[in-house]
């Protein structure tokens, strides 16, 4: 299954004690926690290009599954990582953060974040 396409944020569970836990003030939290997420996935081979626009800001990450890239984390800082393709799973740890995208049938991502034993999961459907 090919991830190529435009996803809306339709659930999210855990999402404040999460962004706490990441360091997120309280306000940008709050702002946030209403704010329907576009993500747009292009996926052409082992190269991926993720655009996740959230109100005002959008946040683009390029990689190439299982070579090294420098990625925007959830907090805006950069950090260096690989991203691992297993099947229709793409797993990535940024900054102590395990991160999930599953592909789990062909207008469904799942993206689940693990810090500390806090599991942040969001559900986005095609569009």
């Amino acid at each position: 299954m090919s991830f190529t396409g435009k996803y809306q944020l339709e659930s999210q569970e855990n999402f404040e004690p999460f962004m706490k836990a990441i360091g997120l003030p309280d306000e940008l939290i709050q702002k946030g926690k209403d704010i329907k997420s576009i993500s747009e996935i292009e996926e052409t081979g082992d190269n991926f290009k993720v655009t996740v626009t959230t109100g005002s800001k959008v946040l683009i990450n390029t990689f190439t599954t299982g070579k090294e890239a420098e990625l925007e984390a959830v907090t805006g800082e950069k950090v260096k990582t690989v991203v691992q393709r297993e099947g229709n799973k793409l797993k990535v740890s940024l900054k102590g953060i395990e991160s999930v995208t599953e592909m789990v049938d062909e207008n469904t991502i799942v993206n689940t974040m693990t810090l500390s034993g806090i599991v942040y999961k969001r559900t986005r459907k095609r569009m």
